[in-house]
């Protein structure tokens, strides 16, 4: 081989090398610093609901709140290659039962919906690779809108105002993206939200009851998500 195919072969390969990085960068894998990732996901929000009697009018009785599913869009930003920080959005609708005695009998007593955005920190092992479990903890500010008396309630007592008051609490979630293609990954996550919140009734027939409500649900998310 002579100098001039030695210099070719040379100006071959450094010119390979050079292009190598910006290859790898389109079809990388995982994630880094800077990344945006977006997820759609639907959602199961099961309160594990703790009650204080409706009072004063109905000592020992409790109330209920039922499951609900729903879409939910969130946004997380890596501020590292391994921590991110994620804000969720979503609204879903529940309803409040009695569980026993008069309220029981009534069933159905309100239903309201909540809108509980989440900001939590993450941090995202094995942030390279295709597959990345993650933890993460944070706040939480739930606000309840639109609460309405049920029209079983409204026929028992008559008209009805229902009032929630708002929550402020912490967060725990843990979850694992799994890279479909180089941008695109599935994802599957779970979240524990510390809800706390007192709901008053106000009738005319009974005055204004009151009760406690601890829901701290458990919210269980499955969906797609793109790395922007």
């Amino acid at each position: 081989m002579n100098i001039f195919q030695t210099g070719g072969a040379a100006i071959g390969l450094a010119a390979a090398l050079t292009a190598m990085p910006a290859s790898a960068q389109s079809a990388r894998t995982g994630i880094e610093a800077g990344d945006v990732l977006l997820r759609a996901r639907a959602i199961l929000v099961a309160p594990n609901e703790r009650s204080s009697d409706i009072l004063p009018a109905f000592p020992g009785e409790q109330a209920s709140v039922d499951n609900s599913v729903m879409p939910e869009l969130d946004l997380t930003y890596m501020a590292t290659d391994h921590l991110g920080l994620e804000l969720i959005a979503s609204t879903t609708r529940h309803s409040a039962s009695g569980r026993s005695g008069t309220t029981g009998s009534i069933g159905k007593l309100a239903s309201t919906w909540v809108l509980p955005p989440t900001l939590t920190a993450q941090y995202h092992f094995n942030s390279r690779g295709a597959v990345r479990p993650y933890v993460g903890a944070g706040i939480n500010y739930t606000l309840f809108w639109h609460e309405k008396a049920s029209d079983e309630l409204k026929s028992s007592v008559g008209d009805t105002q229902v009032h929630m008051s708002d929550s402020v609490g912490w967060a725990g979630q843990i979850g694992v993206d799994l890279d479909l293609t180089p941008k695109l990954f599935l994802n599957l996550d779970l979240k524990y939200i510390d809800i706390d919140t007192t709901a008053q009734l106000r009738t005319t027939a009974a005055g204004t009851q009151s009760v406690r409500l601890n829901l701290d649900p458990l919210v269980f998310g499955i969906g797609l998500g793109l790395r922007l």
